[in-house]
């Protein structure tokens, strides 16, 4: 999705942000401390704030875009914008007039968006919760005043909706939705609108004569142009503390927040078991039926209760899959939206990785296992655990005290093993499972806030148990210029196998928040026992970490650029060479250090260069024998890695042109074995009209003489069987690295053709590829180098294609139909021969898993069905 904080566009949640995630590792990382430094909001002084006197109606509005109710020139407007970028305290040229009623129900917006011609006006038809290249204005309103959390609602010129949550902690959280009324015309002069937003939507306590923190944001993507209603100065931290005030709300009354969306959903799969198994017997067509519900009720006035029963996530995009060959585990995004909407009190702390609810099952590994030692065959194995139900309870009181509950279960999985007699034998792979997440944070003055969270989880029988505790302090002092943030985290796992297990982690931050120049410093340190695995997600444990980073930035446009920003990094690791020792023999891991910069010309290009160096170092676990978090080995076992250098560009056009691209390229050269590693990325899109968009990506990872782990060569006998331990396990006599050459591309292509902005249909095909060619093979040496054993010519060819077509439509509010056709691919082989165009022939002619979906979501609002009763 296209939120206003991606593709070049501006969010009122944050600073300009526009760093690719092409190298992933620094220019992620800078982007989003930049955007943490930046939207840690605080209610220093600042220069008056403007207000807006709130007029309460008791006209009849109908919403259709058009202003022609005499109720709208009864409310004083909101004009006057101030440029907020590039060219910020400039005065706006084209008027902008928003007017805000309220009665006993809702909250009413219209407003009138002035422009030259009708062609000043950039729209296309996107969707919602998308803004594409759409101009908008947008409303957000902080019910309580505390200039910390806001809810922000958007329209486009052609009446499609985009709302969000805005915290300090988190930034923008546009996987949030409310339901709430718009539409929007286009005139020859400009674009007019109305929004209803019900109180519905909104949390707040009812008292007489409120007054609720404001802004209001118009974007003119053409020139490039954000204005905001309250001026926000881009020189000081933080977006919602920089709001005006709605003065004077009479008092209104916190509906009875009570909504119930059931839905049914049915399937349709097409596999070809029989030619894939050989057997007969197997059904190559299945079918599927669902149904379930999603409750959101209002506890109070201020706190509200999430719940979805037996929930179906059957539409959600397919994960992009890929070839891991590194020590962790591959972590995807979460796509469900019942994990995305309304998370921001679980996922402080950092200790909530929603994909492990549903995951994996806890055996689903072992049960290959079990099925060798039995010599038995596993004909079913489930690879997701189901979920059967999923809360949230959350809220903030009176007080500023924030309060969060979520829970989860997940029923017991179980496989299917068959013996050669055809004898079949269910095992159990996951039990029953509950998930626990209790949040409290408090709110202090300054707009700092201390918090405490706890993780749970609970698994039925003889199984693994898992409990974290945190306590975080986020802390700024009183004019906003800087912050001190950190956590103290013990972790507890109740493992019958391993015991009980007590681990520790704490991470200390001190920051410079305000003005032209910022810098931020922190360490973290974890022992050797820290895991949050169960619910969480943490690549490796038993280090300490040293990071620093410093950004200076020229935000005033010239004749030639809008703004310039230039940011250092540095990232020192060490790790512990002995995993179950004090700190006391600490190895130097890893040392980080770049340059990078980005700008904006004034035609709305951006360029960006990056610089990187790392020396020599360490690593504890390209050796697979080093795994402290699940304490495999205690063996300390590191390879060398080799000096390093990086460098890489990026460039992008205007995305307000139909035709638009950008091209990346980066390189990392390593002296060891003259290693190069190239990543090419270049993509393009192009709007035929308002309605139909194609849209192109192509990423080419050509990656020379890298080396890697390979595997273990084991100690045999004189007949070549397997010595074996005290334990049962196979003696290991070293371990094998390989030099090897790895080419990776992937290809997507994306088409989205929108009927109106209720229905629209969105395909999007995808082939990935990488082929391995293994070049030599190296033993391992105590000292951490690497010795040749002789050459290989392994090759591998890893290939997925897969297809995601989705037809929606909103038939009502908050109602909607959805149509899913999904189709995925995947081939692997040794063949050295294999070239592009012939890996995509053989995982096109692959066997092909096909599902067709079609699902019915309905939106029942109490306060309507009671509306009608009294009809």
């Amino acid at each position: 999705m296209n939120f206003p904080l991606m593709s070049g566009n501006i969010s009122p949640a944050g600073t300009f942000n526009f760093v690719f995630s092409i190298n992933h590792y620094h220019m992620r990382f800078l982007t989003l401390l930049l955007a943490g430094l930046v939207l840690t909001a605080s209610a220093s002084a600042q220069n008056p704030v403007r207000q807006l006197p709130a007029k309460r109606t008791t006209a009849s509005l109908k919403i259709d875009g058009d202003l022609n109710e005499a109720a709208w020139k009864e409310a004083v407007p909101a004009t006057d914008f101030i440029e907020w970028r590039p060219n910020a305290g400039a005065r706006e040229i084209n008027k902008t007039e928003i007017y805000i009623l309220y009665d006993n129900t809702s909250i009413y917006v219209g407003g009138y968006c002035h422009e030259k011609t009708r062609d000043s006006i950039s729209r296309e038809l996107i969707g919602r919760d998308a803004v594409g290249v759409n101009d908008f204005v947008g409303v957000i309103i902080d019910t309580y005043n505390d200039k910390i959390n806001a809810a922000g609602f958007y329209v486009t010129p052609y009446g499609e909706q985009y709302d969000a949550k805005y915290s300090s902690a988190n930034g923008e959280d546009g996987s949030w939705n409310a339901v709430w009324s718009s539409e929007a015309k286009i005139h020859n002069d400009g674009w007019s609108f109305e929004m209803r937003i019900p109180y519905s939507a909104l949390r707040f306590v009812s008292r007489e004569n409120q007054t609720w923190g404001l802004n209001i944001t118009r974007r003119r993507n053409k020139t490039g142009q954000q204005f905001m209603w309250n001026p926000v100065d881009p020189n000081k931290n933080g977006f919602i503390n920089q709001e005006g005030e709605w003065t004077g709300i009479g008092k209104i009354q916190s509906p009875i927040r009570l909504s119930f969306s059931p839905y049914l959903s049915g399937y349709v799969n097409h596999y070809p078991y029989k030619k894939v198994t050989g057997d007969s017997k197997e059904k190559d067509w299945t079918t599927a039926f669902n149904g379930g519900m999603d409750v959101k009720y209002g506890i109070s006035e201020s706190f509200t209760l999430d719940m979805t029963l037996v929930p179906d996530f059957g539409q959600v995009r397919s994960d992009n899959k890929v070839l891991n060959l590194g020590p962790f585990e591959q972590r995807y995004g979460e796509q469900r939206p019942f994990f995305t909407e309304g998370t921001e009190l679980f996922n402080k702390g950092n200790l909530f990785y929603s994909r492990r609810v549903g995951d994996v099952p806890l055996h689903y590994g072992d049960v290959y296992d079990w099925a060798d030692a039995k010599h038995v065959d596993v004909v079913e194995n489930p690879q997701a655990a189901k979920l059967v139900n999923a809360t949230k309870v959350s809220g903030r009181t009176k007080k500023g005290l924030g309060i969060g509950v979520f829970n989860a279960v997940t029923k017991p999985m179980y496989a299917v093993l068959e013996d050669a007699s055809g004898n079949r034998e269910k095992v159990q792979t996951s039990p029953l499972t509950n998930y626990n997440i209790v949040v409290f944070d408090q709110t202090l003055k300054n707009n700092s806030s201390v918090s405490l969270i706890n993780t749970n989880v609970l698994r039925s029988g003889a199984e693994r148990d898992a409990n974290v505790t945190a306590g975080l302090f986020d802390i700024n002092n009183k004019k906003n210029t800087y912050n001190w943030n950190g956590k103290v985290a013990i972790s507890q796992v109740f493992d019958p196998v391993r015991g009980n297990v007590t681990g520790y982690n704490h991470n200390l931050g001190f920051a410079k928040t305000g003005g032209r120049f910022n810098f931020q410093v922190g360490q973290e340190l974890a022992d050797d026992k820290y895991d949050i695995n169960d619910l969480g997600a943490i690549y490796n444990n038993n280090y300490l970490d040293h990071y620093g980073w410093m950004g200076y930035k020229w935000i005033k446009p010239t004749s030639w650029y809008n703004q310039i920003r230039l940011n250092a990094n540095i990232y020192h690791s060490q790790a512990f060479r002995k995993f179950h020792n004090q700190f006391s023999d600490s190895k130097f891991q890893s040392l980080s250090t770049n340059i990078n910069g980005n700008m904006q010309f004034k035609n709305l290009w951006f360029m960006g260069l990056f610089v990187g160096y790392q020396p020599a170092g360490q690593d504890f676990y390209e050796t697979r024998v080093n795994d402290p978090i699940s304490h495999m080995g205690d063996s300390g076992r590191f390879v060398k890695s080799t000096e390093r250098v990086q460098f890489q560009g990026w460039v992008e056009s205007n995305s307000a042109k139909k035709y638009h691209f950008g091209f990346n390229y980066f390189v990392g050269l390593r002296d060891v074995f003259n290693s190069r590693n190239h990543q090419i990325s270049f993509w393009h899109g192009y709007r035929f009209n308002d309605k139909f968009s194609l849209q192109h990506e192509y990423a080419l990872n050509p990656f020379y003489n890298d080396y890697g782990f390979n595997g273990f060569q084991y100690i045999v006998d004189g007949a070549g069987n397997p010595i074996l331990n005290a334990n049962g396990d196979r003696m290991i006599d070293y371990i094998r690295f390989s030099r090897r050459n790895r080419f990776t591309t992937e290809n997507s292509l994306t088409a989205k053709y929108n009927f109106s902005k209720r229905s629209g249909i969105n395909v999007r095909a995808r082939h990935y590829w990488s082929r391995v060619e293994n070049r030599e093979l190296y033993k391992l040496n105590p000292d951490g180098s690497l010795s040749s054993t002789g050459s290989a010519s392994g090759y591998s060819n890893f290939n997925i294609f897969n297809i995601d077509a989705q037809y929606t439509l909103q038939f009502a509010p908050g109602s909607f139909i959805y149509v899913v056709y999904k189709d995925e691919g995947f081939a692997d082989n040794y063949e050295r021969s294999d070239k592009y165009f012939k890996s995509i022939s053989r995982v096109v002619s692959s066997p092909q898993n096909n599902t067709l979906s079609v699902k019915i979501v309905y939106y029942l609002d109490y306060l309507d069905f009671k509306k009608g009763r009294k009809k």
